[in-house]
């Protein structure tokens, strides 16, 4: 630096008299009295120098130089990008970051250009984009600050913006994609029935393919509340082998899933002292497909208060009424009303401890959706890595009491409706690979085992499957 600026002082100039300057192959030409001829690399070397001596201006017009001579130049679109930023003009400057950005090798000169669009963009009002940037300077994040800072901005840039949209996708291979029974004989009660439970009502092994995906918008918010407008699309696909869809006489379609809702939801603070928390309401309507007919429609009211025990304890009650209706099949035209309550605490060792239990009521047109349900579920979440990976344990058990189903006809046609009950067991592991994530996202594994005992035959179920997914860091 020290060359260049005895270069500047032998032409008599100060910085702020170098004005019309053009480039050739490599050097900076002289046009005019007040032109001085510099090298390519001495005016990459005064465009610093400008921007350390806050003359933006003049960076701006040797750094557009600068690119002028190397379209690629990733250095000069940086310089460019700062220059912007210091007269105010934050759409220039995130664009001349952007290509920073892509003309610049990967790693810490990435990293710098990514950020430097993300503060723009935030500069421009436009959140969105700045956390698509943080994304991007995710990938080049080269330490554990980096990556705590990068969460910590983005978390502030989601509670400023106004839209919010999160997917989540799985792959999961699985010994029962259809919820089907595992025996062919209708049982009832330990009784073999005459009848047999047909094939497509069986357990058939292949892959489920899932997609769950919410856009948001806040319509209101302030300090103590928030009013949020939001979609939600679920798309849930089968594939079998050809051999199971000849034996069961079904296609992939006919396990296809859909479900659709919109939601309208209003959460504020609640109590004061030790009563201090959340709480929220929410309304929604959906639409459930399935094999490419509507299962049904739905209306639902839900609301939940939240109580901040401690700094690492907290309390959950929620409640829940929901509407089916034009239901292709009219054991799911139904009312339900449902209550559960959640613990969840965070320990000393920095495990994670939750507890939670849910009631439900269901009334519906016919016998067979009519029933009332508990069922408890305990996770835990260790803080410390298990070698590459995050893990998450869970166990759920569940109980459901049906008065009355039709489990099937006698040989005279006569039908046969008899009380129901259904005990079931399922487990699951997730490992979460936090190092070998792309933009903050990283692959998940889960592995899962059930079984549902009912002494219905029909509705008895095992289930083991694996799960291979993707998850945020933040």
């Amino acid at each position: 630096m020290h060359c260049v600026t005895s270069l500047i002082h032998k032409a008599g100039l100060s910085l702020s008299l170098v004005l019309g300057v053009c480039f050739g192959t490599g050097a900076l030409a002289q046009t005019s009295d007040d032109s001085v001829s510099l090298s390519l690399p001495q005016a990459r070397e005064v465009a610093a120098y400008a921007l350390k001596n806050d003359q933006p201006e003049l960076a701006l017009r040797l750094s557009s130089g600068l690119v002028r001579a190397d379209p690629r130049d990733g250095v000069a679109h940086y310089m460019m990008a700062l220059a912007y930023a210091r007269l105010n003009e934050p759409a220039k400057g995130r664009k001349a970051a952007a290509r920073a950005y892509r003309f610049s090798e990967p790693g810490p000169d990435r990293l710098g250009a990514a950020q430097l669009a993300a503060r723009l963009a935030y500069e421009e009002s436009r959140p969105t984009l700045a956390q698509i940037w943080l994304r991007r300077t995710a990938i080049h994040a080269q330490t554990e600050r980096d990556e705590r800072l990068l969460a910590r901005d983005y978390q502030a840039l989601r509670q400023q913006n106004p839209f919010s949209f999160s997917i989540r996708t799985d792959i999961r291979p699985s010994n029962n994609v259809n919820n089907g029974a595992d025996s062919t004989l209708n049982i009832i009660n330990g009784i073999p029935d005459q009848g047999f439970i047909p094939a497509s009502s069986q357990a058939l092994p292949g892959v489920i393919a899932s997609v769950d995906t919410s856009l948001g918008y806040t319509l209101r918010v302030n300090e103590n509340s928030r009013t949020t407008l939001a979609g939600r699309l679920y798309l849930s696909r089968v594939r079998l082998s050809e051999g199971d869809k000849a034996k069961a006489g079904v296609s992939n379609s006919d396990y296809a899933s859909t479900y659709s809702e919109l939601s309208l939801s209003h959460g504020f603070r609640a109590g004061q002292g030790k009563q201090a928390g959340t709480a929220g309401v929410e309304f929604a309507f959906g639409e459930s497909r399935y094999g490419g007919q509507r299962n049904f429609l739905l209306a639902r009211v839900s609301g939940h208060r939240k109580w901040k025990l401690s700094r690492s304890t907290s309390v959950q009650v929620n409640l829940l009424a929901e509407r089916r209706y034009q239901a292709r099949v009219i054991s799911n035209n139904t009312d339900i009303f449902g209550m559960g309550t959640s613990f969840n605490r965070r320990l000393a060792n920095g495990d994670r401890l939750g507890l939670s239990m849910t009631l439900r009521d269901s009334d519906a047109e016919f016998m067979n959706g009519t029933y009332q349900s508990v069922s408890l579920r305990t996770t835990y979440s260790f803080g410390k890595r298990w070698g590459p990976a995050r893990v998450t344990a869970g166990l759920g058990l569940g109980y459901s009491d049906y008065p009355l189903v039709r489990a099937g006809y006698d040989p005279l046609r006569i039908p046969i409706d008899v009380p129901r009950d259904d005990k079931s067991v399922h487990g699951d592991v997730t490992f979460f690979f936090e190092d070998f994530d792309y933009a903050g996202f990283a692959p998940t594994l889960r592995l899962r085992a059930g079984r549902n005992k009912s002494n219905i035959s029909a509705y008895s179920t095992r289930e083991f499957s694996i799960s291979l997914g993707v998850a945020s860091k933040f």
